[in-house]
C-alpha cells in the first residue's frame, strides 16, 4: 500500500516539510510513504493559465503524486487560507477523478493559535467536492515554530498521542477503503 505525502507550499525550508517529514517516518513503519513538495512544482509550465492544455512537466508531477492509495495533505496557513500554489496544483489535476472515492488526511501547521484550523477546513470543502473520503481526525499545530520538532514531533504529550494515533491509523483506513 502506497501513501504520498503532499508538503503543500513552495516555500523554500517549510514546517510543512519538516512535519511531512516527521510523518513519513511514523507511517513509513505500515506503508510505502513518499513525499511531494509545490517547491518541485512545474509552476513556469503553467503560468499564463493554460488550463485544459496538456503540458507535460504537470501531467508526470501529477501522475507521479496520484499513483497512491491515499493521500496526506501537510498544509500551511497563510494569511487565513491556504497557499496559491496549492490550489493551482488542485486546479491541474484530473477531474473529477484525481480524488474520487481515494482517501485523504489532512494537517494543518501555522504560526498562530489556530493550527491552520480554517486552511484545512477551506481545503476539505474543496476535497469534498471531488469526492474525496476524508480520514476523520485532522490534526491542527498552533504555533508550530515552538510546538513541533522535526526529531521528536509535538512537545505537548496529549497532541503528540493525537498525532501518533492520526498517522497510525490512517493506513488502516486507506486499506479498508482501498478493500471496498
Amino acid at each position: 500500500m502506497k501513501i504520498h505525502i503532499l508538503s503543500s507550499t513552495d516555500r523554500p525550508g517549510s514546517n510543512a516539510l519538516k512535519v511531512s517529514r516527521y510523518a513519513k517516518r511514523i507511517i513509513n513503519e505500515n506503508s510505502e510513504v513518499e513525499i511531494f513538495s509545490l517547491a518541485d512544482y512545474p509552476l513556469q509550465d503553467i503560468v499564463g493559465g493554460k488550463y485544459g492544455k496538456e503540458i507535460e512537466s504537470v501531467k508526470t508531477f501529477n501522475d507521479r503524486f496520484l499513483s497512491a492509495d491515499g493521500f496526506l495533505f501537510v498544509i500551511p496557513e497563510y494569511n487565513g487560507g491556504f497557499p496559491g500554489i496549492l490550489k493551482l496544483f488542485y486546479d491541474y489535476l484530473p477531474f473529477p477523478k484525481a480524488f474520487q472515492r481515494i482517501p485523504v488526511s489532512l494537517i494543518g501547521e501555522a504560526a498562530g493559535a489556530f493550527g491552520a484550523l480554517r486552511p484545512v477546513e477551506q481545503f476539505a470543502q474543496l476535497l469534498s467536492y471531488r469526492k474525496a473520503h476524508i480520514f476523520p481526525d485532522s490534526m491542527y499545530i498552533q504555533r508550530v515554530n515552538d510546538s513541533f520538532d522535526p526529531e521528536t514531533g509535538l512537545k505537548s504529550e496529549k497532541l503528540q498521542e493525537l498525532l501518533l494515533k492520526q498517522l497510525h491509523d490512517f493506513p488502516e483506513f486507506v486499506r479498508k477503503l482501498s478493500n471496498n
